[in-house]
């Protein structure tokens, strides 16, 4: 830890608010709460959490990067794939999670240029800040579209159009269960340990949650996973509102053969602050990206179970290039090296298995919708989920 970037002494006072407010929480529950909660209160209590203040989060200057940030072949791929999609609905677009914007600047640049632009843009998001920020970068950027953006704090009550998230499920609170030395499963949480945070392990309280930890964790003595019930949730509530469309989720993740696989056992969860990863899940809360790996079948699951169609399931890198990104980076000169090079190692960072292109999955579900995506024309890997 003494090889990160220092804290600005207002972020640290931020970060030791939201620890006081954590400690409160642990004190009102008896001692102890489950990991979920802590990952909640640190990525989202109002005004202090990670996503909720107002500290930079992407790019250079943050703690991690997006596929949007890198470069608009990201987004110039994806138009592709909602253009065809588009006129099959009301014509809206709902992203959830938008960042700083800019995957909706491409995608509405690219839209405008496939003459297939939506009848609204509506960003989610629960992030105050960030949602000024799109505001401001939208209007920038595409000032003539900024009148098709609408922002909502919340999911409406009925959606005819698309749906999209890009590292979305990843930072849904999850659950930590923990395989003892002598095989009993236990559900992991956090107590305060002389004068810090600490993981302590419980009888489940949850038996939904103990009975899916039977059926997916190894019986290895001391494996630790997540399982984020989080994501089944929003995916069924996705789900109910959506009248007629889609829905498309890219994440990093797994299918569950892969995710629990028995040499998987220190889990997925991960810190990011100022482009390190950092394992204690407890580094200066607030200041911190707390994310965990999506469990596609689980998602699948979700989808299938509240009567949505499961499109397709492949790699990020077969997806974008089904959508013609390979293409796209084709078009532009090669001999002018000082702007092809840049573009060309974003696209091999988006596409590369070394990189993103393997570990980031494209799953989609729709409804009353066409079945043949240009994204799953091949490589579709439903069948491992």
């Amino acid at each position: 830890m003494t090889t990160l970037p220092a804290a600005s002494p207002e972020a640290l006072a931020l970060s030791q608010a939201l620890c006081g407010r954590i400690g409160q929480a642990i004190a009102d529950a008896g001692g102890w709460i489950p990991f979920s909660d802590y990952m909640e209160l640190a990525l989202y209590a109002p005004g202090m959490g990670y996503y909720a203040a107002g500290s930079s989060k992407l790019g250079a200057e943050g703690d991690f990067i997006t596929a949007p940030e890198l470069t608009p072949l990201f987004g110039q791929s994806l138009a592709r794939q909602l253009a065809e999609l588009l006129p099959q609905t009301a014509g809206a677009i709902y992203e959830f999670g938008a960042g700083t914007g800019k995957l909706a600047i491409d995608l509405l640049a690219e839209l405008e240029a496939l003459g297939c632009l939506p009848q609204k843009y509506v960003i989610l998001d629960l992030s105050p800040d960030l949602m000024e920020r799109q505001r401001e970068n939208i209007g920038a950027a595409l000032p003539h579209l900024a009148g098709r953006v609408e922002w909502a704090s919340r999911l409406p009550d009925a959606i005819d159009g698309i749906v999209i998230g890009n590292e979305l499920l990843d930072a849904m609170p999850c659950e930590m269960v923990f395989r003892d030395e002598n095989r009993q499963l236990r559900q992991r949480g956090v107590t305060i340990r002389d004068g810090a945070f600490a993981y302590e392990d419980r009888d489940f309280a949850d038996a939904a949650l103990a009975e899916l930890a039977e059926q997916l964790v190894p019986d290895i003595p001391r494996y630790e996973t997540e399982i984020s019930l989080a994501n089944r949730g929003f995916i069924a509530t996705l789900a109910g509102a959506l009248r007629r469309g889609a829905i498309l989720m890219i994440d990093y993740g797994h299918a569950a053969s892969e995710y629990y696989l028995p040499e998987r056992g220190m889990g997925t969860l991960l810190g990011h602050y100022r482009h390190h990863t950092v394992q204690d899940p407890f580094y200066l809360p607030g200041l911190m990206d707390l994310t965990c790996h999506v469990d596609f079948s689980a998602v699948a699951q979700s989808g299938i179970d509240a009567g949505l169609d499961l499109i397709g399931y492949t790699s990020q890198a077969q997806f974008l290039i089904n959508c013609g990104l390979i293409d796209r980076l084709q078009t532009l000169d090669a001999g002018d090296v000082k702007t092809y090079l840049p573009v060309a190692k974003a696209a091999q960072r988006l596409l590369s298995p070394q990189e993103m292109g393997e570990t980031f999955k494209a799953m989609a579900f729709g409804k009353d919708v066409s079945i043949d995506w240009l994204g799953f024309a091949r490589g579709d890997r439903c069948y491992t989920l």
